[in-house]
């Protein structure tokens, strides 16, 4: 991190073992991502009740490139949270999921889905069980009966228009279709 670790604590004192756990807990982010530019860590104690216990409220605000990450767990979602440890590793554990999402944007891991591949059959041969389409650019692509969706392949015309996912690896008959669904 470009600035050291700020921790505060509101209504509470407590050991230095809990300073200890938020600093292990963040170094462990840090070997997860290695791109924070800083941290701080607020852990406050809440009003108590008559019918709860001590409830703990944490809030671990990170800074990445380009982005302010902010983790809260208020207790009142949490009843669990009368218990500082169980608050404390919920928090982090929150603030690791949010780092893998964005850690998955900057690197543009997220899935996009491509536009669906239009093409037409051009040939059928129903007592072999497999048929032809053509693409947009022209090339032929083999679809066998087990590549149609439900009972398609037996409604299927030459002519008609489907939408279709080519195998990565091409069969016998050049490039072949995993998936074929009738429009």
């Amino acid at each position: 991190m470009q600035e050291p670790l700020r921790i505060a604590f509101r209504n509470l004192d407590l050991p230095p073992s809990v300073e200890e756990v938020i600093h292990r807990r963040v170094a462990d982010l840090e070997r997860f991502f290695d791109r924070i530019t800083a941290c701080s860590v607020m852990v406050e104690l809440q009003n108590r009740h008559q019918r709860q216990g001590n409830l703990y409220h944490i809030r671990i605000d990170l800074i990445v490139p380009g982005r302010e990450i902010v983790v809260r767990r208020e207790p009142a979602e949490h009843q669990a949270h009368e218990e500082l440890s169980v608050a404390i590793h919920d928090a982090f554990d929150s603030a690791r999921r949010q780092l893998q999402d964005y850690a998955r944007v900057i690197r543009a891991d997220v899935k996009s889905h491509e536009t669906p591949n239009i093409g037409r059959i051009v040939s059928l041969e129903a007592e072999k069980d497999y048929g032809f389409l053509e693409t947009e650019s022209g090339d032929q692509v083999y679809v066998h009966r087990n590549a149609v969706r439900g009972a398609g392949f037996d409604k299927l015309r030459v002519g008609a228009k489907v939408r279709y996912v080519v195998h990565e690896e091409e069969g016998e008959h050049g490039p072949q279709a995993s998936t074929v669904i009738p429009l």
